[in-house]
């Protein structure tokens, strides 16, 4: 059973989507809240596997309470996923350093959300190349923060999936594009995200354009 915290403060926004996911067997609503301090909170409380969190909200907006909770090494197994309501707006880019693995838009498909929050779980970011190609034309746009450190540790072929990464591919289409088993590319996503000090593949997407490993033109 996947555990999900609903953070946003219009109470038919949260009613809405906790129908939507009560109504699934594999997952269940364990909490809900209306402000960034109320996100916080049941991400300590009760660990859920998903916090879906609202951007623009009272006390505390949804960028502040994902990067505490993203800081909190207790919970270093809760995922963020950040709602929007355009898409790729100003404040994606801020959510994704401060922490999030994704960001879905409040009027997508039902069947979209509940995928992302199973993909979520699944420890992948959720960045399709689409999106990706967006998160690149808004990082271009800007002059970025403090990169994260470690990139002169990667070997070649880590280097070379960040890249992959950074594209927008799965763990699987990595193994299938360097001819490698799924086990393998997961194993150099995972090394890679520790030697950077990446939280997740949403981050190391961040640093992937940050440090040079990839640009708007290509590898």
């Amino acid at each position: 059973m996947i555990r999900v915290g609903l953070v946003d403060d219009q109470a038919l926004i949260r009613s809405g989507i906790r129908a939507l996911l009560d109504a699934e067997d594999d997952l269940t609503v364990v909490a809900e809240g209306a402000t960034g301090a109320d996100g916080v909170g049941i991400a300590r409380e009760h660990r859920p596997d998903v916090v879906l969190m609202d951007v623009q909200m009272p006390v505390l907006n949804g960028i502040d309470a994902t990067r505490q909770i993203a800081a909190d090494e207790a919970l270093a197994d809760v995922r963020v996923v950040m709602l929007t309501n355009y898409g790729l707006d100003e404040y994606v880019f801020d959510a994704l350093r401060a922490g999030a693995c994704g960001f879905v838009v409040k009027d997508t498909e039902p069947a979209d959300l509940l995928q992302a929050v199973r993909v979520a779980v699944q420890g992948e970011a959720l960045l399709s190349p689409a999106i990706t190609r967006r998160l690149i034309s808004e990082f271009v746009a800007r002059p970025p923060d403090s990169p994260l450190s470690g990139g002169d540790l990667l070997t070649p072929r880590e280097r070379e999936v960040v890249a992959l990464v950074a594209h927008g591919l799965s763990n699987a289409e990595i193994a299938e594009r360097m001819v490698l088993s799924p086990l393998t590319a997961k194993t150099h996503v995972s090394r890679a995200m520790t030697k950077v000090g990446a939280r997740d593949r949403a981050q190391l997407v961040v640093f992937a354009y940050e440090s040079g490993i990839v640009t708007p033109r290509g590898t």
